[in-house]
């Protein structure tokens, strides 16, 4: 094919071979229990676990959509993914809600709804409810992850974006149900070697290549606009292209990202099955705090993919005009096209020209010249570079022919690394919580397997049926956080902090939340995610408030022992009265310690994750600004949180 060789395709070859290797190595052990399957019989070690949180996190759509925003605006392209692609929500599950729900002894956060509330109606509608929410988040994830690997493959094969994103998700289908979460794991550990190789060596290429420039500033004003592409520092307004107008008010959206981040952080973030495998408390923090500091590596990478983008641009088109042109001629020819079938109808048109007009195909070659084919792949609809397909183009234009192969592999393992986890973790949800619960109380560990097997089919079929519905990474990423995230963040953080609230509330609170975001996406399809954050966040609290005033309190056993064995903060009063005096003084300084660190954590996280992009485009009257500032939260961290974790031996 036209953008591999055979060296390529051997790799990648070899690279499928050894996942599905891996899982037929792992099938016996992950068979031996729902324990085996889901949680790895709480055998694997802490730092494995916290590289497969990095790995699982490194996926291909949110790396496409990163290096986005950084094209567009440089290291300040962090700020707008505080909704989610700069994982905030970790800083809150070091501290404290990944122990938490380690203390619940539970297998899955479903499972956790009715320790939680209790075993009446109400305990039982949270329980189903919270699977329904699970489900259709990570019907959402899927989608997102499934568009993204379509829109990256085609590049490098003469098949619709539909068609290379079937045939991978299958492989990925059948590993993850045959290996459960040992296969989650160690194929992790395994891509993670492969992910770590790519960071170095793109890191490497476009720390050169500014280094050989006569002006990096200067050239990403030309290519982008932003006269201020160096800046790392938060500015009020930002310019913005076409299509992402919504996204100039910079300050405004990083602070209602993090609020979204506080919301979610300290609700829902550390039911990971991660946390439910862990071993001690301990483990709970170190394994979050290597997860964090390794997610740091994502972003040299990230930045330095953008760089070579602008690069690149600034070469295939010095006048950015021909790229408006080009979308204007496309539209005159085709009259069908449309922002959802944009990209499978550059692809016909790139791998099939003879089916178009002549008069379409040579004005496209007269006007993109040389390798025209290629050059189609970064037009937009609206007429202005496709970001999201940067780092595919960086590929395919940057790293030479037989090496592709490898960084391509390294992408797929980005996504399919988080494919796993997402599929993995719902499955566990669905098989525990309502086939085990409601249908075969009595069925046996195969068949329980055999049940996950064909939910995990018919969860992602849904994911790719929502994929190509939707026109763009971001449309899904923005409605998936902000919009269904706003309307589960408030029931979901409630169960933690206040004694009265109920599964009623949640129940109800849920429902409102979800209806709400749907809505808003079906009538407002355009509004600024910081509104439909608002109105989901706003609706869902109404809504919840109400509902567990309506409803009978949960039961005074459940509630207490929820309490006593959790142990969280927030109003609790009835209940705290009831410690003995040494285990209440113990509790409120642990609590104290880790409020007092959360603005530590944050700092240290943002910090550590801007420093390698401040010193990659050599920005560093920053730079050491930020080191001191990293210094400091790290200094915080330890004297709040670090030195105050329990020993491997001590048990709670």
């Amino acid at each position: 094919m036209k953008y591999l060789n055979l060296i390529d395709f051997m790799v990648i070859g070899l690279y499928l071979a050894i996942l599905v290797g891996l899982s037929i190595f792992l099938k016996k052990k992950a068979s031996k229990s729902l324990e085996d399957y889901f949680l790895g019989a709480n055998k694997v070690p802490w730092w494995a676990m916290g590289i497969s949180g990095m790995s699982s996190f490194i996926d291909m759509a949110g790396t496409m959509l990163i290096v986005s925003f950084l094209y567009m605006l440089g290291p300040r392209g962090l700020y707008i993914e505080f909704r989610g692609g700069a994982v905030l929500i970790l800083s809150f599950m070091l501290l404290w809600s990944g122990k938490w729900h380690y203390r619940s002894k539970c297998m899955t956060g479903a499972e956790w709804m009715e320790y939680r509330f209790g075993s009446d109606w109400g305990g039982q509608f949270a329980r189903i409810f919270s699977l329904v929410a699970v489900i259709l988040t990570t019907i959402g994830m899927l989608a997102y992850i499934i568009k993204a690997l379509g829109i990256f493959t085609s590049m490098f094969f003469p098949y619709s974006p539909e068609t290379c994103a079937l045939f991978m998700i299958a492989i990925a289908t059948i590993y993850t149900m045959i290996s459960g979460f040992y296969g989650v794991v160690y194929t992790d550990l395994f891509q993670s070697v492969i992910l770590f190789t790519m960071i170095i060596l793109i890191s490497a290429m476009a720390y050169s290549k500014i280094g050989g420039s006569e002006n990096l500033s200067a050239i990403a004003e030309k290519v982008t606009g932003n006269d201020e592409w160096t800046r790392s520092f938060l500015s009020w307004k930002v310019k913005m292209p076409k299509g992402y107008e919504a996204y100039q008010d910079l300050t405004l959206f990083a602070f209602f990202y993090l609020l979204r981040n506080f919301f979610f952080g300290i609700s829902s973030a550390g039911a990971d099955p991660r946390y439910f495998g862990a071993r001690n408390e301990r483990e709970c923090g170190t394994l979050s705090f290597l997860w964090a500091s390794l997610m740091m590596f994502r972003w040299p990478m990230m930045i330095g993919f953008a760089v070579l983008g602008i690069f690149l641009v600034n070469g295939l088109f010095p006048d950015q005009t021909i790229i408006t042109q080009v979308a204007v001629l496309i539209k005159a020819h085709i009259h069908n096209v449309t922002r959802e079938n944009w990209t499978e109808s550059l692809t016909n048109i790139m791998n099939f020209p003879s089916n178009y007009p002549a008069e379409l195909i040579n004005g496209l070659k007269g006007m993109l010249k040389d390798d025209w084919q290629s050059k189609l792949h970064l037009v937009s609809f609206d007429g202005t570079i496709n970001t999201e397909r940067i780092v595919p183009a960086v590929i395919l234009f940057n790293i030479p022919i037989g090496v592709r192969g490898f960084f391509f592999i390294a992408f797929i393992a980005a996504a399919l690394s988080s494919f796993n986890s997402n599929v993995n973790t719902t499955t566990a949800y669905f098989t525990k919580d309502i086939y085990q619960r409601y249908f075969r109380s009595k069925a046996n560990n195969r068949e329980l397997i055999l049940a996950s097997y064909f939910f995990t089919v018919a969860l992602v079929s849904s994911g790719y049926i929502l994929a190509y519905n939707l026109h763009s990474i971001n449309q899904i990423w923005g409605w998936l956080i902000m919009g269904l995230g706003g309307g589960l963040a408030i029931p979901a953080m409630l169960k933690f902090y206040w004694w009265r609230y109920n599964g009623g509330g949640f129940a109800i609170g849920t429902t409102v939340g979800i209806i709400m975001a749907v809505l808003c996406a079906k009538y407002f399809p355009h509004a600024p995610e910081w509104q439909e954050f608002s109105a989901a966040c706003f609706v869902s609290l109404i809504a919840t408030i109400i509902g567990t005033y309506l409803t009978k309190p949960a039961d005074d056993a459940v509630v207490e022992n929820f309490y006593k064995s959790t142990r969280p903060f927030g109003f609790w009063k009835p209940y705290k009265k009831r410690l003995a005096p040494d285990v209440r003084k113990a509790m409120e300084k642990e609590h104290k310690n880790e409020l007092i660190a959360v603005p530590f954590t944050l700092g240290w996280q943002v910090s550590l994750f801007l420093l390698p992009m401040q010193f990659m485009i050599r920005s560093y009257g920053e730079f050491y600004i930020n080191l001191g500032v990293f210094v400091f939260c790290l200094t915080g961290m330890y004297w709040f949180w670090y030195r105050n974790l329990p020993p491997k031996t001590k048990i709670i």
